[in-house]
């Protein structure tokens, strides 16, 4: 069974969380190149434009914006994930989600998670939402997402999912919510949200590496944030009641059921 995990730079990455946590997934899973997709046909390079670099003795060299395909072994049990990267393509957008798709084919892709996040009224104090949805029925029962129902503006991710899902393709989405007050890269702790999501999606454990020690930090930094602006700690003591009123024992109860089965993973593969 091969899942393929998919993220987007730019409109769909606020914070960078998304492609951060793929970039994390890549690294645990040495992965390795499959393929790179032929961006002259999806790029307008006046606005995502190449790099020139210097490449020591060989003088320099000119990169050109790209999607890579890598495939990583995830976990203990060596979990196969296709990894699909590159910025949002500026043009021809059905074009370059076929083309994704027949690769996925070509991979025997059994299922698809596109990871995203977004700005949002979101306490940095609080657990970092995670917005799921999905198409497979069991993955739906399991972890008690919905099918997607957003209507409203997209962007690649939620145009890919969209042909994903009406090609066949059980599709996940993922997304986390960035404080908005607080929304430059890096932002670990949102980064780690989508790394557990993964992995109650997944069933495995995913090796965090420095996440959790990077997330405490940020929050203490956004602590200091606030300390040192009453405005702005005003406004975090308002969204924390907003947040404390809707949540519903339910949804806590269902918040630890799911820790406490990421740590059954963790401590099973000895992590």
């Amino acid at each position: 069974m091969t899942v393929l995990v998919a993220a987007f730079a730019g409109w769909n990455d606020a914070a960078d969380a998304a492609t951060e946590a793929l970039e994390h997934l890549a690294e645990v899973g040495d992965a390795l190149l499959v393929t790179t997709l032929d961006c002259e046909d999806f790029y307008d390079f006046q606005f995502n434009r190449p790099y020139v670099v210097c490449a020591g003795e060989e003088g320099r060299e000119l990169v050109w914006p790209q999607v890579t395909v890598r495939r990583a072994k995830v976990g203990s049990t060596g979990a196969d994930i296709l990894l699909v990267q590159g910025d949002e393509p500026n043009m021809r957008w059905r074009s370059f989600c076929e083309e994704i798709l027949r690769i996925a084919r070509a991979e025997s892709v059994t299922s698809l998670i596109a990871l995203g996040s977004m700005l949002a009224d979101a306490p940095h104090t609080r657990p970092v939402p995670i917005h799921g949805s999905t198409t497979d029925s069991g993955l739906a029962q399991r972890c008690g997402y919905r099918p997607p129902t957003y209507e409203g503006p997209t962007g690649i991710t939620g145009v890919f999912t969209h042909l994903a899902a009406a090609s066949g393709l059980p599709t996940t989405s993922l997304w986390a919510a960035v404080p908005h007050y607080v929304s430059q890269s890096p932002c670990p702790k949102a980064v780690l949200a989508l790394l557990q999501a993964m992995e109650d999606v997944l069933g495995i454990a995913i090796p965090l590496g420095e996440f959790p020690d990077e997330a405490r930090a940020w929050q203490r930094g956004c602590d200091d944030l606030a300390a040192d602006d009453p405005d702005i700690a005003e406004y975090v003591t308002t969204l924390e009641e907003q947040v404390d009123s809707e949540d519903l024992p339910a949804v806590s109860g269902e918040a630890i059921a799911a820790e406490f089965e990421r740590y059954l993973r963790r401590r099973a593969d000895g992590m």
